[in-house]
């Protein structure tokens, strides 16, 4: 349990770690509160893009400038429009010792996964395990024709039944926990590539190495994708930024020259040049790749882990029947309703507990992504029922704090229940 005085500290250090990086560093006094630790945490971010730009202003779509182009410990070169961008700088995942990869980086985690599955231009089975993101499987249904959906409850499902000669593994962190650690423990799996999405796992996450290390055994070739603006930007959504790592095994390297899979790295590329889906140089978070930076994520996804073990334990304890739902990567909590919600009336019900709850003073916003220093409400779709649902995202807070909002959340939402079932 951490004390509010331990957390304002462990703040601190994130925004010294910020304000470090400007050029010309701002006054910091110790945060008193939540909405002072967000407050300065999102002005401290603006600063330093502003300053990107103001210093950088030679930098522009056409690199007509000799000046060299640099964020913080990354470099960049590239010629119109980013097409042939080249990134060289810190791994996102920190553990360079362990396994390396060549990485692509493109606008956004969508951007970097849409990209991935247009240049596999091959017919294939593409399984999806309970729980994966609803958007890749709305990419694949609507573009990627050429990608049969195949559901899987087990990975040795459907192995005798293929419907194409190729069977590409959906290792989605979002999915079910007990279906993730049964597909990472089976043996001889029958893959021909595995598309590992990470977004919601913390870079340095023994699941991540888990599952390298599971694929690696069998010889498996994986791609890494990922969505930068959530766990990798200390809470502050620096920018928009995505990318697909194709990791290297040392031998057998599935993307060497002549082997099956040795243009899908220059495939991938292609295709984010003609979707324009290549990241923004400016995006990149400056602080990123120094041994503090990774210490202070580490310990900021410790407490929300905590945090999330707590809301379930104590929603569950409080809130009637089935209404309360864990997510393996403890990042959200869902509400459900006794009545069933649509898509409107979980908008709203999103909207209303947040906006009802911050009046009274409680550090929670109707907001649609996760990682943050406060608590953030948006409703939700189940991929596999079709069912709506409010999502909580469990913020980085004090363990204190964090239970007047869980008590916060379970008081309102057991009011507004009792009114609709009535």
């Amino acid at each position: 349990m951490e004390t509010i005085e331990a957390y304002f500290g462990r703040k601190h250090e994130e925004l010294r770690l910020l304000n470090d990086c400007l050029k010309s560093p701002l006054d910091l006094i110790r945060p008193a509160s939540v909405t002072e630790v967000v407050r300065c945490k999102f002005q401290l971010t603006a600063a330093l893009r502003a300053e990107h730009a103001f210093h950088d202003w030679t930098i522009t779509e056409t690199a007509w400038s000799e000046r060299p182009n640099a964020a913080g410990p990354f470099n960049f070169k590239y010629d119109y429009q980013r097409a042939d961008l080249e990134v060289n700088g810190p791994s996102f995942y920190g553990r360079e010792d362990e396994f390396t990869h060549e990485t692509v980086y493109t606008a956004s985690g969508m951007a970097a996964i849409s990209a991935l599955l247009l240049a596999y231009a091959q017919e294939a089975d593409l399984l999806v395990l309970q729980g994966s993101y609803s958007e890749t499987l709305e990419f694949v249904e609507g573009y990627a024709h050429h990608l049969q959906l195949v559901p899987l409850r087990q990975l040795q499902e459907g192995a005798n039944g293929r419907t194409c000669s190729s069977r590409i593994l959906l290792l989605d962190s979002c999915a079910a926990g007990d279906a993730f650690e049964e597909t990472v423990r089976c043996s001889s799996p029958a893959l021909d590539l595995v598309i590992f999405d990470t977004t919601c796992f913390s870079g340095g996450s023994g699941r991540i190495r888990r599952a390298l290390g599971w694929a690696r055994t069998w010889g498996v070739p994986v791609v890494m994708v990922r969505s930068h603006t959530k766990l990798d930007s200390l809470g502050a959504e620096y920018g928009r930024l995505g990318s697909a790592a194709f990791v290297h095994w040392e031998k057998n390297d599935p993307w060497i020259v002549g082997s099956r899979f040795s243009n899908l790295p220059a495939e991938m590329r292609n295709a984010v040049r003609l979707l324009g889906g290549a990241a923004l140089p400016a995006h990149f978070p400056p602080y990123v790749g120094t041994s503090s930076y990774r210490a202070l994520t580490e310990k900021r996804v410790a407490a929300i882990m905590h945090n999330s073990r707590r809301a379930f334990k104590q929603l569950k304890s409080i809130l009637p029947g089935p209404t309360v739902e864990q997510f393996a990567h403890g990042l959200f909590v869902k509400l459900g309703s006794m009545q069933p919600l649509d898509e409107a009336t979980a908008r709203q019900a999103a909207a209303d507990m947040s906006n009802d709850l911050s009046r009274e003073g409680l550090p929670i916003r109707h907001a649609g992504s996760f990682g943050f220093d406060f608590a953030a409400t948006e409703w939700c779709q189940s991929s596999a029922t079709g069912g709506y649902s409010v999502r909580l995202s469990v913020p980085d807070l004090p363990t204190t704090l964090w239970d007047d909002v869980l008590q916060g959340v379970a008081e309102w939402w057991s009011a507004h229940q009792g009114r609709a079932a009535a």
